[in-house]
């Protein structure tokens, strides 16, 4: 497979990268069998956080004896140095005795993490560097003008922003950013949280940046072959792929949920990143498991809404959770009555 130089950290990564959230929700011989045959196919970067649950351990695991041929990120959610050692310590456990991280990341810090600062996190960072716990510092981060801040400030080696072929202007400029920086870009949310159903065109759209490696969030085997059917034949960004692009654009105009995640925990245990997305996966998505009792249970429950502004005050995208929420009941309710 393809592989560019990942920024100042030197690294050689394959073009495409291997989200690692999915296979928390699979068996550890499945996750296994994709995690090597990843590997077989050409992929050789692989992207898991501390809170991704199982993911570190089998990622460690599965591909233990290629241990030096891969590259390893995770992240941390740790607020103070205390809590930054205790996930190192815990990240290290996980990937297998004698390990290292090739890449540590704060994940989505609400700040800058700067040296001398009083949480100490920038310090621990560099002090796991020094005992060659870790190897490049990096960060992700779902806020656009705190991303670029990031970026400009010259201590991260890596970028990890969301960027698909629905990116904006101002999301591109910040791919440009980084490649001005010399900052790896790392793109997450390629499939913009599930709502591209056309794997090919935002392949084809991403694959036109050479500083950019977009990790591919796999669950099944079917969709890492495909994935490898792209890399080994790749996609041409021609008028026929900038029509799904466009069509996509026009569909999802305007504010829409990225499944980020971070309006939970909802108080009245409303499933944020799904009921707020629901009116774009009846219209992109096989309808028949949103239909069920259960998800109408779900999307029922938003009536419970207690109006505390949790989901406002954490949305990285600033969206107007609540009636958001709202919008796609009624729409749900009324697919649902004319069926």
């Amino acid at each position: 497979m393809k592989k560019f130089r990942l920024g100042k950290t030197n690294l050689m990564v394959s073009h495409s990268g291997f989200g690692a959230i999915p296979i928390q929700r699979i068996g550890d011989d499945e996750a296994a069998a994709i995690l090597k045959r990843a590997f077989e196919g050409g992929i050789n970067f692989y992207d898991t956080a501390r809170n991704y649950s199982t993911s570190e351990y089998r990622i460690g695991h599965a591909l233990a004896d290629v241990r030096d041929q891969i590259i390893i990120a995770t992240k941390t959610h740790a607020k103070t140095s205390e809590e930054f050692e205790k996930d190192l310590e815990t990240s290290l456990a996980e990937l297998g005795d004698g390990s290292y991280i090739d890449i540590h990341q704060f994940h989505n810090p609400s700040f800058v993490p700067r040296p001398g600062a009083a949480d100490g996190l920038y310090d621990a960072m560099l002090k796991a560097k020094a005992e060659g716990k870790i190897r490049h510092i990096g960060v992700s981060s779902h806020r656009l003008a705190l991303a670029k801040e990031m970026v400009t400030s010259d201590l991260f080696e890596t970028m990890q922003f969301p960027l698909s072929s629905l990116a904006s202007d101002e999301e591109i400029e910040l791919v440009k950013l980084c490649k001005e920086h010399d900052v790896g870009f790392i793109a997450m949310k390629a499939m913009a949280g599930g709502l591209i159903t056309n794997a090919l065109s935002t392949f084809a759209f991403l694959l036109q940046f050479d500083n950019v490696i977009p990790i591919w969030g796999i669950q099944h085997m079917w969709e890492l072959e495909e994935f490898l059917k792209y890399e080994n034949n790749p996609p041409a960004l021609d008028d026929e792929i900038w029509a799904i692009i466009n069509k996509d654009k026009e569909e999802l105009a305007g504010g829409f949920c990225r499944a980020c995640g971070y309006c939970l925990p909802c108080p009245a245990n409303i499933n944020i990143p799904t009921a707020a997305r629901m009116k774009l996966l009846l219209r992109r998505s096989n309808v028949q498991k949103f239909v069920t009792e259960s998800v109408q249970e779900m999307m029922r429950n938003i009536n419970n809404c207690t109006g505390c502004n949790h989901c406002i005050d954490h949305c990285p995208y600033g969206l107007d959770v609540p009636p958001l929420l709202s919008e796609n009941l009624d729409y749900f309710e009324n697919y649902l009555s004319e069926k």
